[in-house]
C-alpha cells in the first residue's frame, strides 16, 4: 500500500508541474493593442530577420536602411539576422514560437504566415495599425516619408490577407520568368513570339534534343544540352492547374491537386523527360549555368534571377572559358491560351511578431513602414529583377530614369534584369497568388514534388502509367500529410483558442491527471474492501 501512496503522491506532483509548464506554453501573448503614445523616452532593442544569398548588396542595403532609421529614431536598435534561404527563417520561426523567442520582424512568405498563427496572437494583424492616423502608413506621427496604405499596390497588398485580415505587408514583388537563348530558336528555324505557348516549348524544346553521329547534340556541338530546365516546379505545376482551370486548392484548405488534369501534366512531363528535352533544378542544377555555357535554349526562373542569366549576367557563377555568346530574350512564362496569360506573384513579405509590451511591437512596426520608403524600395529593386511594392516608388523619377536605361551596362543598367523587371510592371494585372491556409506550404512542396517524382521515374526507366500516378498520388499524400489538412478553419487559433488542438504539453498533463484519478479511485476502493473485510 504504501507503494500505492507513493505512486500516487509521484503522478499528482507531476501532473502539478506539466499544469505549470503547459500553461506557461500554451498560453501564448495577450492580443496586440495600439497604445495610445509612443513612447520615444523609452530604449527599444528590435531583432530582424532577413534572407540574403550572396548578394553583398542586398545585406548592404538592409544595414544602411537600419542605420538611416536608427539616426531618425536613435531609442530603436535593430538587430539584423541573416539567413540563406526562407525555409531556414521558417523552421527557426516555428521553433521560436513555443517559448516566445521569435523575432521582432521578419522577412517571410504568406505559406509561411499561415503556419506562425497556429501559435495564439503569435503574428500581430496589421489592419489597425495600418489605418491608425498617427503611427499607421503615411501617420502624422511617423518621423519619415511612408507611404500611404494606398499607395501599397493593391494586387501586393492582397496577398497578405490571410483569413480576413493583413498579417504582413509586401516587401520586394517578382514572377517568373522564360530565360531564352533566341540565337538557338532562330537557329532551329523558329520565329520567337511574343508570347510563348507550352505546345511551342515543347515543340522547340524536343528540336533541340536531336544528337549528331558522334553523340554531341546538333545544335550545340556539345555533349551536354538539356533544352528546357526549371527551376521551381512547385511554381510549375500551380501556374499549369491554373492555366486549364483545374483545381489545386480552395482558402479553406480543400485540397483539389489530385484530379485528371495534374494526371496529364505529369504524363507530358514524362514524355519530354524521357526524350531529354524537359529537366529541374532538383535534378540537373541552376538552369542559369546551363544556358550560360550554351547547353539550355528555355530556362523558367524567378524575375529575381535575373542577373545570373546571360552571357555578360553581373553574376553568373560558371568561368569565362565555358561562357558562349548569344542573344537573351525574356517572356512570360508560356500560357495554356496566350489571350488570357496568367503568372504567379511572389515574392517576400514582412510581418511584426506579437510581444507582451506593446510599446516593443511599435517600434517594430516604425521599423516596417521604414522598409517600405522609396530609399529602401528602389535601391533593393535595383539589385535584382524584383519591382518595388508601392505607386510612390513607381512614380518617383529615380526609379523611371533606372528603366529608361537598359543596356547601358552590364551591372547596374543589366538588359536582362530590367527586360525581366519590365515585364513584371506590365503584367501586374495578369498575376495571381495561390491559396493560403495552414498547411498551404505542404501542399506546395506536394506540387513540385508530383513533377520532380514523375521525373526522377522515366529517368530509372520505370513504368510511368496509371498505377503509377495513383501510387505516386498516394504517397505525396502521405509524405505531406495532405488528408490532414482539408476543409478545415485554419485561422481559427488566430481569432480564438481551437480546443480542438490542445497543445501538447495539455495532452500530457491531462492524460496524467486521468491516470492520477483513477489511481486514487483505486485505492480508495481497495481500502474500503479491506475495512469490510476485517
Amino acid at each position: 500500500m504504501k507503494h500505492l501512496k507513493k505512486c500516487t503522491c509521484l503522478l499528482l506532483v507531476l501532473a502539478s508541474l506539466l499544469a505549470l509548464s503547459g500553461c506557461h506554453g500554451s498560453r501564448g501573448l495577450n492580443a496586440f493593442q495600439i497604445p495610445e503614445e509612443f513612447d520615444t523616452s523609452r530604449e527599444y532593442e528590435i531583432t530582424f530577420w532577413a534572407k540574403n544569398d550572396t548578394n553583398k548588396t542586398q545585406s548592404n542595403i538592409y544595414e544602411k536602411a537600419i542605420r538611416d532609421f536608427e539616426a531618425i529614431y536613435p531609442n530603436i536598435h535593430v538587430n539584423l539576422r541573416l539567413y540563406t534561404n526562407y525555409g531556414k527563417i521558417y523552421n527557426d520561426v516555428i521553433t521560436n514560437i513555443s517559448t516566445n523567442t521569435t523575432p521582432n520582424v521578419c522577412i517571410t512568405y504568406p505559406d509561411h504566415i499561415a503556419t506562425y498563427l497556429t501559435g495564439p496572437n503569435s503574428v500581430v494583424p496589421l489592419d489597425e495599425l495600418m489605418t491608425d492616423a498617427r503611427y499607421g502608413l503615411g501617420g502624422s506621427e511617423v518621423r519619415f516619408d511612408a507611404p500611404t496604405q494606398e499607395e501599397i499596390i493593391p494586387q501586393f497588398l492582397n496577398e497578405c490577407a490571410i483569413g480576413g485580415h493583413y498579417y504582413a505587408v509586401p516587401y520586394m514583388r517578382s514572377t517568373e520568368a522564360c530565360y531564352i537563348n533566341k540565337t538557338y530558336v532562330e537557329a532551329l528555324g523558329y520565329t520567337l513570339p511574343e508570347q510563348l505557348t507550352w505546345d511551342f516549348i515543347w515543340e522547340v524544346s524536343e528540336a533541340a534534343a536531336k544528337k549528331g553521329p558522334d553523340g554531341n547534340y546538333l545544335l550545340n556541338g556539345q555533349p551536354v544540352m538539356i533544352p528546357f530546365i526549371y527551376k521551381s516546379t512547385d511554381n510549375m505545376m500551380i501556374q499549369l492547374l491554373r492555366q486549364y482551370g483545374a483545381g489545386y486548392s480552395n482558402d479553406q484548405g480543400e485540397i483539389q491537386i489530385f484530379n485528371d488534369t495534374t494526371k496529364q501534366i505529369l504524363e507530358t512531363v514524362a514524355s519530354h523527360v524521357e526524350t531529354g528535352a524537359f529537366s529541374t533544378f532538383k535534378i540537373s542544377s541552376y538552369p542559369a549555368n546551363f544556358m550560360n555555357a550554351g547547353q539550355c535554349v528555355f530556362a523558367i526562373d524567378s524575375t529575381a534571377g535575373a542577373t545570373w542569366m546571360g552571357t555578360y549576367a553581373p553574376l553568373s557563377d560558371i568561368s569565362e572559358d565555358k561562357l558562349v555568346k548569344f542573344e537573351t530574350e525574356v517572356r512570360p512564362i508560356p500560357q495554356v491560351d496566350p489571350e488570357h496569360p496568367q503568372m504567379i506573384s511572389q515574392g517576400p513579405s514582412v510581418c511584426v511578431f506579437n510581444k507582451s509590451d506593446p510599446q516593443e511591437v511599435m517600434a517594430s512596426w516604425l521599423f516596417v513602414q521604414y522598409l517600405l520608403t522609396n530609399d529602401v524600395q528602389i535601391a533593393y529593386s535595383q539589385t535584382e529583377g524584383y519591382v518595388p511594392v508601392t505607386s510612390k516608388a513607381h512614380s518617383d523619377a529615380q526609379y523611371q530614369d533606372y528603366l529608361s536605361r537598359s543596356g547601358e551596362d552590364n551591372e547596374f543598367y543589366y538588359d536582362v534584369k530590367l527586360k525581366a523587371t519590365q515585364m513584371l510592371l506590365d503584367n501586374m494585372d495578369n498575376t495571381f497568388v495561390a491559396p493560403v491556409f495552414n498547411g498551404s506550404a505542404s501542399l506546395r512542396d506536394a506540387a513540385g514534388q508530383l513533377i520532380e517524382n514523375t521525373a526522377k521515374s522515366v529517368r530509372r526507366s520505370e513504368q510511368v502509367d496509371d498505377a503509377y500516378f495513383d501510387t505516386l498520388f498516394e504517397d505525396i499524400t502521405s509524405l505531406y500529410r495532405l488528408d490532414q489538412i482539408g476543409n478545415q478553419d485554419a485561422f481559427s487559433s488566430a481569432e480564438e483558442t481551437d480546443l480542438g488542438k490542445l497543445p501538447t504539453t495539455s495532452v500530457i498533463l491531462l492524460s496524467s491527471l486521468a491516470v492520477a484519478w483513477v489511481c486514487i479511485v483505486t485505492y480508495a476502493v481497495f481500502q474500503r474492501l479491506r475495512r469490510k473485510k476485517a
